[in-house]
């Protein structure tokens, strides 16, 4: 699993673990992981560090003293190290002094600098560490958007990021490596800023670390939640999900979500809605049932609201009024927005949203929240779904608080947060997820495994983490449009991926579940 923490956690962790160390060691610990890698993909693109050439963009404070140590480290190996500085103020000394013992060059003019990054073989990001906000100031930048060759490497977090959020609220230096220190940060494993941070290696300095607020799964914690039947294992015992969904206008919305749920580990699946018959002609395994979920039998978890048209409002009334888990999807969460979170008061079972970031801001609206939190008579209009999704992290926060549930908030990173404010980050997926009918299929199948005896943040992380991979394998490499049909018919293989241990398609930092 990997952990991520906030800048203050980690301030406090590096303050601690300095006062036992001599001056200087945590910075070289750093600065030698950080080197090591750049060494290590310059001999990949190059096959050999000698002769390449290497740019330094040095910013102040510690970052920029990380990046220069580690310049000094590739120009004793033979590289042309050259140093820029962005702040010649403010450089670093101890770093500044160890580049140019190892005959780095160093300059300040931003022209030479910018010519100099264009044709480089590898470039040092150090411009700003982890405590900065907002975009880059604009001496830097040009950097941001000139050409380049070269590859980029990140010290700790890309300039112009948000270490905490992923929030880019200006420019910022897209990287294709980021080498983080002492654990991973939000903000790494996050949209908007996980898109720039490119491949996240994390180097080890001996920090001694709080559980974390963040976390990602990753494929031996997904096995170990899997629901595996044993030998005394019948349908019942498994699990049965109940599906709420489809209308005349969305017939396929029921097949789909029904599709996911058949494969998310429950013994049975009971299907109510106005589509039955499409149902058992396509899943004859189907248990239908006529009327709502009132009259449905037992069920241990119920899925409403995919396509569920103006019948939304009754099936989620009556599946809220069962003491079983309810995952709220599409049209169920229109009819929530609208009656606000009183409709889960009282509530003892868990419950489970899933929107997208439309949804995240009619849920919010109904809530009376505005897009920074505040209730709505502070402010001036309701949140806006740009906004929400540039700041996904805080969304699903404050969804999660306003309704005391469970939320799943889809989208380039899928976040998954519950009342607590502890939060999981899906590390899979594929663009190609962005289609019709991929979130009802999310939606069966998170379902299910509520069904299947899992909590509702670990249903949800799971199920976020087997689609993204369906959807990746259904897409194929380097990637096709795929339906959301294929994506369920994906499942069983993504399923056996993780218990094998066995990764398929490129390696992602973040991913999204789709619509």
């Amino acid at each position: 699993m990997r952990h991520a923490h906030r800048v203050d956690v980690v301030r406090a962790a590096e303050a601690e673990l300095m006062a036992r160390l001599p001056e200087g060691t945590l910075m070289r610990r750093a600065a030698t992981g950080l080197a090591v890698t750049c060494a290590r993909l310059l001999t990949r693109r190059r096959g050999r560090v000698y002769g390449s050439r290497v740019v330094v963009l040095a910013g102040s404070g510690d970052n920029g003293g990380d990046a220069l140590y580690a310049g000094a480290d590739l120009a004793r190996r033979g590289a042309r190290v050259t140093a820029v500085l962005l702040a010649p103020a403010r450089a670093h000394g101890g770093g500044l002094a160890a580049l140019r013992a190892a005959h780095g060059r160093v300059v300040v003019e931003q022209e030479v600098g910018l010519a100099d990054f264009s044709r480089a073989d590898l470039v040092l990001d150090g411009i700003v560490g982890i405590g900065g906000r907002g975009g880059l100031r604009p001496e830097a930048e040009p950097y941001a958007r000139a050409a380049r060759t070269g590859v980029v490497v990140a010290v700790d977090v890309p300039s112009g990021v948000d270490a905490d959020t992923g929030e880019v609220a200006g420019a910022a230096l897209r990287a294709d490596v980021t080498v983080c220190f002492g654990t991973y940060k939000p903000g790494l494993l996050i949209d908007p800023g996980a898109s720039y941070a490119g491949a996240v290696q994390l180097v080890g300095i001996g920090l001694e670390l709080p559980p974390a607020g963040v976390t990602a799964l990753q494929h031996a914690d997904v096995a170990a939640l899997l629901p595996v039947p044993g030998a005394e294992s019948d349908k019942y015992r498994r699990g049965v999900v109940g599906v709420a969904a489809g209308s005349a206008r969305y017939p396929g919305a029921a097949l789909l979500a029904v599709a996911g749920a058949l494969r998310g580990g429950a013994g049975a699946v009971r299907y109510v809605g106005t589509a039955a018959e499409e149902v058992v002609r396509r899943f004859p395994e189907t248990l239908v049932t006529e009327g709502g979920p009132a009259g449905a039998g037992r069920v241990q978890a119920w899925v409403v609201g995919p396509g569920g048209g103006e019948g939304a409002g009754r099936a989620l009334a009556e599946a809220l009024a069962a003491d079983v888990p309810v995952l709220v999807d599409a049209d169920g969460l229109t009819e929530l927005a609208r009656l606000g979170p009183g409709a889960l008061a009282g509530r003892t079972a868990p419950t489970l949203l899933t929107p997208h970031t439309g949804e995240a801001a009619r849920l919010l609206a109904g809530a009376g929240a505005g897009s920074d939190g505040g209730t709505r008579s502070e402010q001036s209009r309701p949140p806006a779904a740009d906004e929400l999704a540039a700041a996904r992290l805080a969304t699903a926060r404050r969804l999660a608080a306003a309704y005391r549930a469970t939320v799943l908030l889809k989208g380039s990173t899928t976040v998954v947060a519950d009342p607590s404010a502890a939060v999981r980050v899906n590390p899979t997926g594929t663009a190609w997820l962005a289609t019709a009918g991929s979130g009802d299929v999310l939606a069966g199948l998170a379902g299910s495994l509520l069904a299947a005896g899992l909590s509702a943040p670990d249903a949800a992380a799971v199920a976020a983490y087997l689609h993204g991979l369906a959807g990746r394998r259904a897409a194929g490499v380097p990637g096709a449009p795929v339906t959301a049909a294929e994506v369920a018919a994906a499942l069983p293989s993504a399923w056996n991926d993780v218990r094998a241990g066995a990764v398929p398609g490129p390696p992602r930092t973040a991913g999204g579940t789709g619509a």
